[in-house]
């Protein structure tokens, strides 16, 4: 089992063995679950979502699902694996015919550096990506991604709970970065703000007072 660079991903055999129960996994068997708490969270200050990319889509259910509750009129997906793009890509994922939806095989770092990915979108997904990027590459990317999305879905597994795994699930991962919790904040925290659980608000976008979430004491 090879990691290649970061543009073009893991190979067949990294999806074949760590995702051998993917219905057991978390944002894809709960998929559904996660999109309707995005959605419910965001409703309850009433904030609009037409637009929805998914920056590192993997097997492409949280991203499905997402598109499901939201209808976004304009959706675009990235994935670097060749194996599971292409399987997304015949599945013809889009909710309704009127949502605009492209998928672009590449990773994150080359869809921040390229010109043509400029327009924002109001909510962004990238969940399990951040542990396979360098501390440089991480730092690259945040101040771009609070540019190009208001709102982000995010999820990176930490130190512990990298042992987690080890322990609870006897699943190692051999390729991910390990990193502390307060390693990740430090960074997250210069772009964005913390504002429930895995879901970020662009400080590029907003301030506190101009925010459409209306618990300030939660921002952090």
């Amino acid at each position: 089992m090879t990691i290649k660079k970061g543009s073009e991903g893991f190979d067949k055999e990294y999806w074949d063995v760590n995702y051998s129960s993917p219905d057991e996994m978390d944002g894809i068997g709960n998929a559904e679950n996660h999109a309707k708490y995005i959605k419910a969270t965001l409703d309850l200050d009433y904030i609009d979502i037409s637009s929805v990319v998914d920056l590192g889509f993997g097997l492409g259910h949280l991203f499905e699902a997402v598109m499901k509750e939201f209808i976004p009129y304009r959706a675009m997906g990235i994935e670097p694996s060749a194996h599971v793009f292409e399987t997304v890509e015949k599945r013809n994922i889009a909710p309704v015919d009127s949502t605009s939806l492209k998928l672009y095989k590449m990773d994150i770092l080359s869809w921040c550096k390229d010109p043509r990915f400029k327009k924002h979108f109001d909510l962004g997904i990238c969940t399990s990506v951040f542990q396979y990027l360098t501390d440089e590459e991480i730092r690259e990317i945040l101040p771009i991604l609070s540019k190009r999305v208001k709102y982000l879905y995010f999820s990176v597994p930490t130190n512990k709970e990298l042992d987690r795994q080890i322990e609870d699930l006897e699943f190692k991962d051999e390729y991910a970065i390990r990193r502390s919790k307060s390693w990740y904040q430090k960074e997250i925290k210069k772009h964005f703000t913390f504002v429930s659980s895995r879901i970020l608000e662009s400080k590029f976008h907003f301030k506190e007072e101009n925010t459409f979430f209306t618990d300030l004491l939660f921002r952090f």
